[in-house]
Parts: C-alpha cells; structure tokens; sequence
C-alpha cells in the first residue's frame, strides 16, 4: 500500500502544479470577477455529477468487486469491467441530457445570489460542460481497473495531461470566445484525461470497450446493487460545494472566487498525498485475508496519511501569504483576492488531516460493503458543514466557509471508525495518546523552524519570481528536513514502512 501510494504521489505531484498552473493562467486571464464566479459555479455543477457518478459511488462499487473477481480469475475480471462500461456509458449520457435541459434550475439553486446577467452566463456554461461527465466518468473506471491490477503512477499522472492540454488551449479558445473558452478547454482536457489512461491498458493486455453487459452474472449485480446507495450519499456530499457557493453567492463580489482559488491549492497536498493513499488503500483493504490483517492495513493507511498531512498542513497555513502572492498575485489578481484567499486557505488547511482521515476511512466502509453506514457518514458530515457553514459565515464571513468543511470531516470520520469497530468487533487503536503525543512535538518543531526562517530571511513582495520561489523552496527544505529529523529520532512507524516497501520493490526488480 505505502509503495503504491508513493508511486501516485509522484505522478500526481506533476499533475497537482500543472494544476497550480492553469489557475494562475486563469487567474491571470480573469481574476475574481463575475464572469469567474459563473464559471466556478459551472465547473462545480458538472463535477457533482462527475463525484458522484464517476469518482464516487462508481470506484466505491467498482473496485473491491473487480479486485475480488481478479483473484478468482483475470478474463472474468475483464469482462466484468467491460460489461460495466456499457452501463457507465449508457448511465452517464442520461445525466448529461438531464443536466443540460434543467442547467437553469440547478444553477439557481447553487448561486441564488445571482442577477440575470451572471445566472444567464452561469447557465451557457453549464450546458457546454456537462458532456465532461462522460469522459471523466470513462477515466475512472479505466483507473480503477489499473489500480487493482496494481498500476498506480500512470492514473496519478494522468491528470496531467488533462491540465497540459487545458494550458495550452485555454489562451487561444479564451482569446476567442471569453470566458466560454475556458469551458471548451475543459472539455479536451477531460477527453486527454481518458485516453492517457486507456491507451496504457493494452500495455497490460487489459483493454477494457463496451460490450453487451450479463446482467446475470452476480458481481454485475453486486456493483449496481452498491452503486445506488453509494450515489445517493454520495450525492449528499455533493451538497458541501453548494453549500459553500450557495451562501458565497450573498457576500461581495468575488468571495466564490477566492474560495475557489484556495481550494485549489487545498488539492494539491489532498491530492499528492489523501488521495495517493486512499486510492492505493482500497484494493488491499477489498483483498484481507481476514480481520486483523485489514485492522493493520486500514490503521497503517490512517497513520502515513497524517503523518504526511500534518505537517503539510502546519506549513502552508505559516506562509498562507507568502504562497499565494507567489502562486496568484498578477494581472487583474490585486491586493483584496491576495489577502481573501490567504486567509480562507489557512483555515481550509485546518480541516485537512480530518479530510484525510476520513477518506481512508470511507474506503474501509466501501471494502466491507457497508452502503449503509456509508451513507449515514456522509449524511452527518453534509449536515454538519450545513450547520457549521450558517453559524460560522456571519462572524467569519468567506472564512468561515473555509473552515466549516474540515471541521464536519474529522466528526464524521470519528463515525466512521465507529461503524467499522463495530462491524470487525474488534478495537482499532488507530491514534493512541502516545501516537498524538509524538506527532505534537514534530510539528512544533516544524512552527519554531519557520518561525526563525520568516525572521531570518523575511519574504520580498518585490522581489523577482525566481527570488520568491526560492524563498518558498527554503522553508519547504528547512520545514520537511526538521520533521524527518524528529521523527526519525522518535523512531516514528513510517519510516519503517517505506523502507520496507523500497527494499521489496528493489527485490522485486532484481527478480
């Protein structure tokens, strides 16, 4: 699990700064304005179909029926995958109709705040993007089929494809047609991000088409039973994203931009790291031979999540100003978008290790098959940012739309270890005090030693870009170099663990 996960950080760690990139040229190219307001709120609605549908309630279904039919037999494996296909195409083309003919009403009901104008432009740009569903839809079942045949760094490293093709169509189509040729560059994005993939798949000699589906066969059946309770919670964690646009819609102008523009920096250790492990997790998790071996499995995920979050976390939230000056300040980006997105990304980066925590938790849930108590987790934390986001936006204003979210992650992943305890029967002793105790000293050994690199070396606003990446670089160096040191002093688990996982894959090479 921990050199799968490796292998996606690596090839999602391009994928995450090409992904910076694209911001910043669409930062540059329109700031936050309305037309980027209409945008965001677009782009959202057509990716709620495609988490829910695609990334969602599809891998949460998929993967641990294919990973159990692969150690029974590979040509029944693959025509299960192919028979699926059939369905996701058929499935997610009815989506895309339904979205497009109620584009009006959904974009209403996610940015009310709207006038005319900007509900009108929301709208166009809705409808060119939804066909996205059906690219990215066919990328996800494609990567769950690598993964569980134990192929990780080329799903990780798709994505960047996707964001290169968008970089370089993006200024022509923008030049072109506005704001709507952003949505045009989303969509050939989407398309790169299935073949990069796909194309790999005969590599494997696992090459997945459409085919007539067996509706008999009794994984089929297992799959589409999962998928629909997995949707529908699923499509109540899709509220979150409504929630935050929803409220964001009735403060000043560009609030929902600066949201989005945090959040995306937010993806970048989520991704590089939560979703690296989460995703490398699953199919060990789907294959335990019994309960303690997934008791360890699920706890050693939980514990190298956060011991890479954590202190990614404590170090973006200490220099929250200095990156996104770095990353966003030019063009039409001006003082107010620095100052919001500098602080709504500090107190998103709060609320990260609960993110973490809970994914990885939702995938022991998806192992187990337990729709249920899935969709209870995912009920609770989309009432808890609703409650959370109400009480916290009239004090904190677009800050407290940043926090609300991680702060219902960490509740409800507590749940979720809960119902996976009780269903095992067993304790988990995922974070004992000892455990808590050795992670607190690591990171404020992190907080002193960036403390003296911002008095030493103060960051310079004016300074050239190659001056101010340095600067970056050097508390990333100075940060990362003083945690490696304690936790290795303190003998911390992970280390262990990724030595074993490089030496079995040295092993594996010379065999």
């Amino acid at each position: 699990m921990v050199r799968h996960a490796v292998f996606m950080m690596a090839g999602t760690l391009l994928s995450r700064i090409l992904g910076l990139a694209r911001e910043v040229l669409i930062a540059a190219f329109f700031g936050a304005t309305k037309a980027m307001d209409a945008f965001n709120v677009a782009y959202t609605l057509s990716n709620l179909a495609r988490q829910l549908l695609a990334e969602g309630a599809l891998s949460a279904a998929f993967v641990p029926v294919f990973s159990q039919a692969l150690t029974k037999s590979r040509e029944k494996a693959l025509s299960l995958a192919r028979g699926t296909m059939t369905v996701l195409l058929f499935a997610t083309c009815l989506v895309v109709i339904i979205g497009i003919f109620f584009a009006p009403g959904l974009v209403k009901i996610m940015a009310p705040g709207f006038d005319p104008e900007n509900h009108s432009l929301a709208v166009g740009l809705t409808r060119y993007m939804f066909p996205f569903l059906i690219f990215i839809s066919l990328e996800a079942l494609t990567m769950g089929e690598l993964n569980s045949l134990g192929s990780f760094f080329v799903p990780a490293l798709s994505p960047a494809f996707s964001n290169l093709v968008f970089i370089v169509t993006a200024p022509f189509f923008a030049a072109r047609f506005g704001v709507y040729g952003l949505a045009l560059s989303v969509l050939c994005g989407g398309l790169a991000h299935f073949l990069s993939q796909w194309v790999y798949t005969f590599r494997l000699n696992a090459v997945i088409y459409p085919t007539r589906p067996d509706l008999k066969d009794p994984d089929l059946k297992r799959i589409m039973k999962l998928f629909l309770p997995y949707a529908a919670g699923l499509s109540l964690n899709q509220i979150n994203p409504v929630i935050s646009r929803m409220l964001g819609s009735f403060l000043q102008e560009g609030s929902i931009s600066v949201l989005n523009y945090s959040n995306r920096i937010l993806q970048l250790p989520l991704g590089l790291f939560v979703i690296a492990i989460s995703q490398a997790v699953l199919p060990q998790l789907a294959m335990a031979k019994d309960d303690d071996e997934f008791i360890d499995t699920l706890r050693q995920a939980v514990r190298f999540a956060l011991f890479v979050v954590l202190p990614a976390s404590l170090g973006v939230i200490l220099i929250s100003d200095e990156f996104v000056h770095l990353i966003f300040v030019r063009g039409e980006f001006g003082g107010w978008a620095w100052s919001a997105t500098s602080s709504t990304l500090a107190f998103s980066m709060l609320g990260l290790p609960g993110m973490a925590c809970s994914t990885v938790i939702m995938r022991a849930l998806y192992a187990l098959s337990m729709p249920r108590e899935a969709f209870k987790v995912t009920a609770f934390s989309v009432l808890s940012t609703a409650v959370l986001s109400f009480i916290l936006v009239w004090p904190m204003g677009y800050n407290g739309l940043a926090l609300a979210p991680g702060i219902a992650f960490t509740m409800s992943g507590i749940l979720g270890l809960y119902y996976v305890s009780r269903k095992l029967g067993k304790p988990l002793n995922i974070i004992t005090g000892k455990v808590f105790g050795n992670y607190l000293v690591a990171l404020m050994t992190i907080d002193v030693a960036v403390m003296i690199y911002k008095f030493a070396w103060p960051y310079n606003t004016s300074g050239s870009i190659g001056i101010r990446s340095l600067w970056i670089l050097g508390v990333i160096a100075v940060s990362a170099g003083m945690y490696s040191v304690v936790t290795k002093i303190m003998k911390f688990e992970e280390w262990q663990l990724l030595g074993q996982a490089f030496r079995r894959k040295k092993s594996i090479q010379q065999q």
